[in-house]
C-alpha cells in the first residue's frame, strides 16, 4: 500500500501557508514544521520506518543528523536500522559532533534531515563526517523541496517532495505586498514576526 506522506504532513498541520523565512535566509509561502507530526511517537515511527526502508540498502553502521530539527528523525530512521543515532550541534557557528559522540574511521553514515531547500546544511553535516573519516553512504530526508538542485554528490531519498516557490528577500512577492514575515525555525528561538 503506498503512502501518501505529504497529506499525512498536511492532516498534521505541519504544511504551513503564510511568508516564512527558511533557514536558508530564502523567503517561501510554504513552510513543513515537521515537529507538529513529530511529537507523536507513533508517527515519528513510522516515518522512521518508512525512511530506512528507503535507504537499508546503503548499509549505514550510524545515522547523523543536525540539531534541532532532525534529532528524532535521525533517532528513528537508526532504530528502524538497528544502528547507532547521532545529532550535530552548533558549537561557535559550527556543526560539531559532541557529548562524546565519535565516527569511527571507514564507518559508513547516513545523514538525515527533516526538510531540506538547499541542501546547505546537509552539506556541512557530510563535510563533518567526512572530516572524522566516514564515509558517507547516502542522504535522506522526510521532506525534499530542492525541485530537483540537489547539490550534493551523495544521492537523497526522500518520503515527499515539495514544489514550493522560494525567493531572495530582494525578489519576494510577498514582501513586496507587505506580508509580514515569520521566522519559524529553531536555529533563532520561537518563532517572531518580522518585516
Amino acid at each position: 500500500m503506498s503512502v501518501d506522506w505529504l497529506a499525512r504532513f498536511q492532516r498534521y498541520g505541519a504544511v504551513q501557508h503564510g511568508h516564512f523565512l527558511l533557514t536558508s535566509g530564502l523567503h517561501s509561502p510554504l513552510y513543513v514544521q515537521c515537529a507538529l507530526i513529530l511529537q507523536y511517537p507513533r508517527e515519528a515511527a513510522a516515518l522512521g520506518e518508512a525512511l530506512a526502508a528507503r535507504v537499508r540498502d546503503a548499509r549505514p553502521g550510524v545515522v547523523v543528523g543536525p540539531a534541532l530539527g532532525a534529532v528524532l528523525v535521525a533517532h528513528e530512521v537508526a532504530r528502524a536500522l538497528g544502528v547507532r543515532a547521532l545529532f550535530a550541534e552548533r558549537a561557535a557557528g559550527t556543526l560539531a559532533l559532541r557529548r562524546g559522540f565519535v565516527i569511527a574511521p571507514g564507518e559508513r553514515v547516513l545523514v538525515v534531515e527533516d526538510v531540506v531547500t538547499t541542501g546547505t546544511t546537509t552539506l556541512e553535516v557530510v563535510e563533518l563526517v567526512r572530516q572524522a573519516g566516514g564515509v558517507v553512504a547516502g542522504a535522506a530526508a522526510l521532506i525534499d523541496r530542492t525541485a530537483g538542485r540537489w547539490p550534493l554528490d551523495v544521492p537523497l531519498q526522500a518520503l515527499a517532495r515539495l514544489d514550493a516557490p522560494t525567493y531572495g528577500p530582494d525578489r519576494c512577492p510577498q514582501c513586496r505586498s507587505g506580508i509580514p514575515l515569520v521566522k519559524p525555525g529553531s536555529r533563532e528561538g520561537p518563532p517572531k514576526t518580522e518585516h
